[in-house]
Order: C-alpha cells, then sequence, then structure tokens
C-alpha cells in the first residue's frame, strides 16, 4: 500500500500560464491533404485554452509529457502514448515538462470517425483513446511537414511525400493497440474540485478521508459521489491517477526504485505489485520502452 509523503516536503502550486489554441486555423485537413503535422515547442506549466475543431486529432509529445483534458476525461501523454481526440469534442492541453508536442490533424469524411476504418469499427474511434506509439508511428509523425499554410498551396514534391506519409500514418493508427488509461472526470462540482486537487498532488493523501476533509465534505458524501458519478471507488479511481503519473516518471527513464519513492509506495516491489493487479502485466511492459530502460538502470 502506498503510504502518505513526509510532512516536511509541501509543495508548491503550479502556476499555469494559459495561451489560447495553436494556429489550428493554418493547419486545416482538406481532401488533397488529410494528414497534417504540427510543431509546437511548449514550456512546462503552460495550457492550451479549452478548443474544438472539426477534424479529429491525434496528440503526441516527441519529448516531455502532456496531459489532455475533455470534459469527462484527462490523459497523462507521453512519448510512447498518443491521444485520439475525434472532431467535436473540447479539449484542452496542459504541459506538465518542457515538450516538443507534434500534432497530427486528420481529415474526417462527413459522418465519419476514425483513420478511415470500417464503418463497422467507428464506434472505438468516436471517443477519445490512448493509443501505443509504435517505432514506426513515431517516426512517421516526425517526418511530415510541420510548416504552415502560406495561402500559395504546397510544392508537388512535398505534397506527394506528405500524402505517402499520411496513408502510412493512418495505416499505423488503425494497427495501434489501445490502452486503458484515462482518468474519468465527474460533473459535480464539489467531487470535480476534490479529482482535480487528487490529479495536482496525488499523494497528499492516502484514503478519501483526508480528501474529503479538504474539501469540507464527509467522506459518506464523497464515497457516493463516486459511485455515482464514476461508477468506481476513491481508491480504484486514484489508483488510475498513480498509474498515469507513473507513466509520466516512466517517460523521464527513472527507476522503478525512484518512481515507487514518488509516489509514495514503501518499495519498488509494492509498486510493481499494483501494476500487476491493475493492468495484468509488470510494468516493464506496461510503461514501454522508457521503463525498460529504466528497470535495466536501477
Amino acid at each position: 500500500m502506498p503510504k502518505p509523503p513526509p510532512a516536511s516536503r509541501p509543495r508548491r502550486s503550479r502556476v499555469l500560464e494559459q495561451v489560447p489554441a495553436l494556429t489550428p486555423h493554418l493547419y486545416v485537413p482538406t481532401a488533397e491533404r488529410p494528414v497534417r503535422g504540427k510543431l509546437h515547442r511548449m514550456q512546462a506549466d503552460t495550457e492550451v485554452a479549452t478548443h474544438t475543431h472539426p477534424w479529429a486529432q491525434l496528440t503526441f509529445s516527441a519529448t516531455g509529457v502532456v496531459r489532455l483534458s475533455t470534459a469527462d476525461s484527462t490523459y497523462i501523454v507521453p512519448p510512447t502514448r498518443a491521444v485520439w481526440v475525434p472532431s467535436g469534442v473540447a479539449h484542452a492541453v496542459t504541459v506538465l515538462e518542457d515538450a516538443d508536442l507534434r500534432t497530427v490533424y486528420i481529415r474526417q469524411r462527413p459522418g465519419r470517425c476514425g483513420p478511415e476504418v470500417d464503418p463497422k469499427s467507428e464506434a472505438e474511434w468516436r471517443q477519445c483513446r490512448v493509443l501505443d506509439v509504435s517505432p514506426l508511428l513515431r517516426a512517421l509523425v516526425l517526418e511530415l511537414d510541420t510548416r504552415p499554410d502560406q495561402g500559395g498551396g504546397c510544392e508537388p514534391a512535398v505534397l506527394v511525400r506528405e500524402q505517402h506519409l499520411g496513408a502510412l500514418v493512418l495505416d499505423e493508427l488503425r494497427r495501434a493497440q489501445a490502452v486503458r488509461l484515462g482518468v474519468d472526470l465527474p460533473d459535480d462540482k464539489r467531487l470535480r474540485a476534490l479529482c482535480q486537487a487528487v490529479l495536482q498532488q496525488p499523494t497528499r493523501h492516502e484514503t478519501l478521508d483526508g480528501w474529503a476533509r479538504d474539501a469540507g465534505a464527509s467522506p459518506r458524501t464523497m464515497a457516493r459521489l463516486f459511485r455515482q458519478e464514476l461508477g468506481t471507488t476513491f481508491l480504484a479511481w486514484r489508483q488510475q491517477v498513480l498509474l498515469a503519473k507513473a507513466l509520466s516518471l516512466a517517460a523521464r527513464k527513472l527507476p522503478m526504485s525512484h518512481i515507487a519513492a514518488e509516489l509514495g509506495y514503501a518499495s519498488p516491489s509494492a509498486f510493481t505489485a499494483m501494476v500487476r493487479r491493475s493492468v495484468g502485466m509488470p510494468p516493464s511492459r506496461f510503461f514501454g520502452a522508457q521503463a525498460e530502460s529504466a528497470e535495466a538502470a536501477a
């Protein structure tokens, strides 16, 4: 079980610098250019304000870690993962560590959803999904032309290359494995405030009692809201938060011992046991290449 962090380690609340949507009008996907790449180098503690657009989006961080939030969920995005955002879904992006933010805009045909999938498979693409980023998908995204529209069209050679790369990006997306890593958020204002506090400092309290006390509510009321709003218990929900936090730490290639201590676990073995219970596999497999190299360094 996790142990609460020492009282002698107070943490500063982060002050976010909010910026508007990052020039989506300069990268509009079209029938001729259905897959568009965009690059922005972002500093930590920057938040891209909530926005939406009529095309799908793949959020991918080449370096660093970002968090993508919608009305009902939040997702941690390290370099080994990407988040699919369907068209019309309002979302905000918070930079947790300095990041090379790669956004891929994907044109959606009228009434369709997904990376040009069979209509029978579209249902799973009509909601946000966390996807594994294969080495090939990563290389393809990094090769996409990220220059903004200048009003003069695209050079023929550049256009042909982009179309070929875009077709391969779509094919890799169709093959990508989905990962259950999103953290659901409630509608109730009291519970949402509590959940946001846990997301900011997940180890401040181990049990619901402490969080409920901070929120000025009874633990029984909050436990009931967790069941009603999210269909789960506080401990199960917080476990998803800890997994997401661990994923961002693994992206820094930190040893498992460091990650376990950061999340309040008494030992790496206790942390490994939690991961196995939660996702049915050891941290090295769940966290991907970053965790494998981190374990080798431990």
